[in-house]
C-alpha cells in the first residue's frame, strides 16, 4: 500500500483502501477520535461497519457525521461498555443475533492516565477497559470471526507500552497505583494479547490474523481526560497545547489501524505505526518498535489465562 502526503498539509497522509464490499466490521470507541475516523474510512471503502459505543447519544452523532461525509454508508450503532462485562455479553448477543459472521474486529476504545477507578466488575479501569473488556469481546465474538472466512482482529496499543511492566503480583494496582504506570501496563497487555492470539490461531491453522497498531502522537480528547478527572486545570491546558503544537491529527493517527485492517500483503502478527519522526507521526508502516516486555511469550501466555479467569470467558482458540 502506498501513502501520499498532500503538499498543502504534509502531516496528513492518504491511505488508499481496497474495496471492502461484503466485509462486516466492528469498531469499538467509534464515537470520536481514532475510532470515528477508522469507522468512517472502512465504510467509505464499502464495509458494513458497526459502531460500538458506550454513550449512545455520542454514537448517534457520530453515525450522523459518517452518513453526511459518506453518503450511502452502511453503518449501524450498538451500545458497548467495555468496563462492564454484562454489557459486553449483551453486545455480542445482539450483534451475533443480527448476522452470524464478522470479518474485522477493531479493538480501539481506551481510557488514558486517569485516577484510580474500577469497572462494574471491580477491575482497575484502565486495564479493565483497554484490555480485559476487549479480551472478553474478542473471545465472545470468536465463533463469528472463525466462521466467516479469513478474519482480522486489530488491537490498538500505544508507543507508551514501552514504559509498561506486567505486574503479576498487583495487576489491578491495589497496593500501588500511578496513572501513567497503569496506562503503560494496559497498553503492554494489548500487545501481549495480540501476539498470543496470533500464536494460538497459527497453532490450530485458524483463518484469523491478529494485528496491532499505534497512532503515534495523535490529537484526540483522551490526553485531557485524566488531568480533568484529577482536578488539574493546568494539566488539561498543557495537554491541549501539546496536541495543538506537536500531535498529528486523528485522521493521520488512525492510518496504522486502517492499514492493519486492510493491507492485503500482511501475514502473521504485524505491528503498524507511523514511520516519521520518532515514530510519532507520518505514514503508517509495518514493524513498529516493541519492547522486550511485549515479546515475553511467558507473560503473554500467563496474561491470556489470567484474563480468561477474571472475565469468565474462555476463547475457543
Amino acid at each position: 500500500m502506498s501513502c501520499m502526503s498532500p503538499a498543502s498539509s504534509p502531516a496528513v497522509w492518504h491511505l488508499p483502501l481496497p474495496d471492502l464490499s461484503g466485509i462486516r466490521a466492528v469498531v469499538t470507541g467509534a464515537n470520536s477520535g481514532l475510532g470515528l475516523v477508522t469507522a468512517r474510512e472502512l465504510a467509505r471503502a464499502g464495509a458494513h461497519v458497526v459502531l460500538a459505543c458506550r454513550d449512545l447519544l455520542k454514537g448517534d452523532a457520530a453515525l450522523g457525521q459518517i452518513r453526511v461525509g459518506v453518503p450511502g454508508a452502511d453503518v449501524a450503532l450498538l451500545r458497548l461498555d467495555l468496563a462492564d462485562l454484562a454489557s459486553v455479553r449483551a453486545f455480542t448477543d445482539e450483534l451475533m443475533g443480527t448476522a452470524p459472521g464478522l470479518d474485522r474486529l477493531v479493538n480501539n476504545a481506551r481510557v488514558m492516565t486517569i485516577p484510580r477507578r474500577t469497572t462494574a466488575d471491580g477491575f482497575e479501569l484502565q486495564l479493565g477497559t483497554n484490555h480485559l473488556g476487549h479480551f472478553a469481546l474478542t473471545a465472545r465474538l470468536m465463533p463469528a470471526l472463525l466462521g466467516h472466512g479469513p478474519a482480522r482482529v486489530v488491537t490498538v496499543s500505544s508507543f507508551m507500552h514501552t514504559t509498561g511492566h506486567l505486574n503479576r503480583d498487583d495487576l489491578m494496582g491495589e497496593r500501588s497505583y500511578r496513572p501513567w504506570r497503569a496506562y503503560g501496563q494496559a497498553k503492554l497487555a494489548n500487545l501481549l494479547f495480540a501476539t498470543e492470539l496470533q500464536r494460538r490461531a497459527e497453532a490450530v491453522s485458524a483463518p484469523l490474523l491478529s494485528l496491532a497498531a499505534h497512532p503515534g502522537y495523535a490529537s484526540t480528547n483522551l490526553q485531557a481526560v485524566g488531568p480533568r478527572m484529577s482536578g488539574s486545570r493546568l494539566g488539561a491546558v498543557m495537554a491541549s497545547i501539546g496536541n495543538r503544537l506537536f500531535a498529528q491529527p486523528a485522521a493521520a493517527g488512525a492510518l496504522p489501524t486502517l492499514r492493519a485492517a486492510t493491507d492485503p500483503d500482511v501475514h502473521g502478527f504485524t505491528y503498524f505505526g507511523p514511520g516519521g519522526l520518532f515514530a510519532m507521526r507520518g505514514a503508517p508502516v509495518p514493524g513498529a518498535r516493541t519492547s522486550r516486555a511485549a515479546r515475553n511469550a511467558a507473560d503473554a501466555a500467563w496474561l491470556w489465562q489470567r484474563s480468561a479467569e477474571l472475565t469468565g470467558v474462555q476463547p475457543v482458540l
